[in-house]
């Protein structure tokens, strides 16, 4: 074992943030740490590193963070560069004598071109790389560092798809530890083999990428949830039994009896909710439409006549769901305002067919400030639903209790987009069309929308940087070429 905290408590404010946790990191594992805003994982990041120190703990002696040998830890930061006069080469030469930096120039040239830089920019000085840049050079230095536990916090944030996608292979050939923590599902499926999911203080750690904890974590609390209706169902039995018998002579040991049964019993603990929402049956619109839902032919898009984006020739059929691929600023937007009629097309032809319903989702359409609460934002659009109805629906979208009284104006922009999903999806349309639906969503958020696009029954078209979101949605894909070509690709 490399690294071991053993029922270790830390605190932050006089507030215990983790509690009696256990973790280890064995040889070359590649961990993940998981679970809501808040719940401790960039503070379990941080005691690693040094930056925290776990409480002291005088009833078990043998609790602390304890390391089998001299391990080396290394931790991706941000912060302000240095020396912004210097090349990145200078930069990273600093931190290696002079005979060893020849023989890591190759590993530094490859990390390098890796994270999207051209060799050109090799010249540059530190000042002229914007914020992103600058994170991806202290990356380069950190990975050159070799450290034998590497942390990273949200390390593919400022990373475009391809330097993510060759981020996965570098740390999957990585031949030491690391432990990480992103809402990048798809990064995390790709690299890491254990899971620690924190939770309500609490540290369990999962064997598996994240598609197989999320699916252990459901196993496990069917199974709990099993046993706890099980032993609560065995404690009314016995209970009934003493309370029947107790008083009567010929009796009144063997309600005794039972007594002692009931108080030796250990409880099994009620399962905690998972985070998610995880919707089932179906969700049908109230109209099906026609088969064929839409047909471009030659249609062009953008935003000047003389210089379209795009020309595209394309057949919908109802319930595909429809992923658009494709660099920023390729015409993916555009494609969708164009497709909701919000603008015209540059040329061509495009037809929807007989009876095809369009809810749209952007970034703006969830720009809410509406000072109403969610319940009474959400009663005035559908006033016909029961207050039940209403709170059932909107439980569904991860809004109960609290959560109906806050304004609207300040809901964050994930909750904002998601009460905005709800009021559109009420009325059943048949056509979605989405952009980047599940922006500044944390993870509960994420595959609780994707259960409800999952059990939709009408058809969806939707652009996404999030990858797993689109792995688990999307039947077939567009690809907006970087060649100008739209390519149709009937595959998820």
């Amino acid at each position: 074992m490399l690294v071991e905290i053993r029922d270790g408590t830390v605190s932050r404010q006089g507030r215990e943030v983790l509690s009696h946790i256990d973790f280890e990191i064995h040889g070359t594992e590649k961990i993940a740490a998981v679970g809501r805003n808040g719940a401790g994982k960039t503070t379990l990041l941080q005691v690693l590193a040094g930056e925290l120190s776990l409480d002291g703990n005088d009833r078990n002696p043998a609790s602390g963070l304890s390391f089998s040998r001299a391990v080396t830890v290394g931790m991706l930061r941000q912060q302000p560069v240095e020396h912004p006069e210097w090349t990145v080469e200078e930069l990273c030469r600093r931190d290696f004598p002079e005979a060893e930096w020849e023989g890591n120039a190759w590993e530094y040239d490859r990390l390098f071109t890796g994270f999207g830089f051209s060799m050109e920019d090799k010249e540059k000085i530190l000042s002229q790389f914007s914020g992103g840049e600058q994170t991806k050079i202290a990356f380069i230095r950190l990975l050159l560092a070799k450290p034998d536990v590497l942390l990273l916090d949200e390390p593919t944030n400022h990373l475009d798809v391809n330097s993510v996608q060759w981020l996965e292979g570098y740390l999957r050939d990585y031949d030491r530890a690391v432990v990480m923590v992103s809402h990048d599902r798809y990064f995390l499926d790709e690299t890491a083999d254990v899971v620690y999911e924190a939770e309500d203080g609490s540290l369990t750690r999962y064997p598996g990428n994240y598609t197989h904890y999320r699916q252990e974590k459901r196993l496990r609390l069917q199974r709990q949830q099993k046993a706890y209706e099980s032993q609560q169902e065995e404690i009314r039995r016995l209970e009934e039994l003493v309370a029947r018998f107790k008083n009567k002579p010929n009796k009144a040991a063997f309600a005794r009896s039972r007594k002692k049964i009931l108080e030796r019993m250990v409880p099994v603990e009620k399962p905690r909710e998972d985070t998610a929402r995880i919707h089932t049956g179906e969700l049908t619109p109230v109209r099906l439409g026609s088969r064929r839902v839409m047909e471009a032919e030659g249609l062009k898009i953008g935003y000047d006549r003389k210089r379209p984006l795009r020309e595209i020739d394309f057949r919908l059929q109802r319930g595909r769901k429809i992923g658009i691929l494709g660099a920023n600023g390729s015409g993916k937007t555009t494609f969708l305002k164009t497709l909701a009629g919000r603008l015209p097309p540059l040329g061509g032809k495009l037809s929807l067919g007989s009876g095809v319903e369009i809810a749209y989702f952007d970034q703006q359409s969830a720009a809410l400030d509406a000072p109403q609460s969610v319940r009474e934002y959400f009663h005035e659009r559908f006033p016909a639903l029961t207050d039940r109805e209403m709170r059932g629906i909107l439980g569904g979208y991860l809004f109960s209790g609290r959560d109906l009284g806050k304004r609207v104006v300040d809901l964050s922009g994930g909750e904002k987009a998601r009460l905005t999903l709800a009021v559109l999806l009420q009325p059943r349309p048949n056509l979605l069309l989405l952009d980047e639906p599940t922006n500044h969503m944390d993870i509960p958020a994420r595959e609780t929308l994707e259960s409800i696009f999952q059990v939709y029954r009408g058809t969806i078209i939707f652009v996404s940087h999030d990858r797993y979101l689109i792995r688990q949605v999307a039947d077939s894909l567009l690809l907006f070429e970087d060649d100008g070509r739209v390519l149709y690709y009937p595959f998820g």
